[in-house]
């Protein structure tokens, strides 16, 4: 498993849960390290092990330890260059959806060994859609809601989204988009801004 994933993890629960919950999460998962460097590669077991732990100290079923890393890596402040990246698939919440399947190469472009997810949007017409996620990570369908709900947030879309389940290594999510307009989105400039 690609190091960022991992440090996502890690950054998640210091973030939204502090120090001493990432302590805890450390021993539960019985790791040699308290921190994870982004370009390295780890096992996938040692993954699993530090969601199963996250869940345990957190008190949360994993699926909402999931999602929740999927609404902070959109809407936490120290994530905003993902939500910009993320933000450039278009000037609506539709739009974004069908740049969805685009997302992987977009992300390879900006780490060239980091390989998410494949993701297959299908449009059932009326608003509905379905995304299919082909994943080695156990649950990751629900990172992925935690991000469509941010995004959705983001656009000011009001959408209902619904995890229909894992067969073997395919996830699949339900997307109704209910109001396109519902509220005021957050801001987005093209250009970044000097700090």
């Amino acid at each position: 498993m690609h190091g960022l994933i991992n440090r996502a993890i890690e950054c998640f629960v210091r973030d939204t849960y502090g120090d001493a919950r990432w302590s805890e999460t450390v021993r539960a998962a019985d790791l040699d390290t308290d921190r994870f460097e982004a370009m390295l590669r780890y096992d996938m077991q040692v993954t699993e092990r530090v969601l199963d732990a996250a869940a345990g100290t957190l008190g949360k079923p994993r699926d909402d330890v999931l999602e929740d890393i999927g609404t902070y890596l959109v809407s936490h402040p120290n994530t905003e260059a993902l939500r910009r990246l993320l933000r450039f698939g278009g000037v609506g919440f539709v739009d974004f959806l069908h740049s969805l399947n685009e997302l992987p190469d977009r992300a390879r472009l900006a780490v060239d060994d980091l390989n998410l997810p494949a993701l297959d949007l299908r449009d059932h017409g009326a608003h509905r859609f379905s995304l299919t996620l082909h994943t080695e990570l156990r649950g990751f369908g629900h990172v992925m809601i935690g991000v469509l709900r941010a995004m959705a947030d983001d656009y000011g879309a009001l959408v209902t989204l619904d995890h229909k389940g894992a067969r073997g290594p395919v996830e699949e999510i339900g997307i109704a988009l209910v109001e396109p307009d519902f509220a005021r989105g957050r801001s987005f400039d093209l250009g970044a801004r000097a700090r």
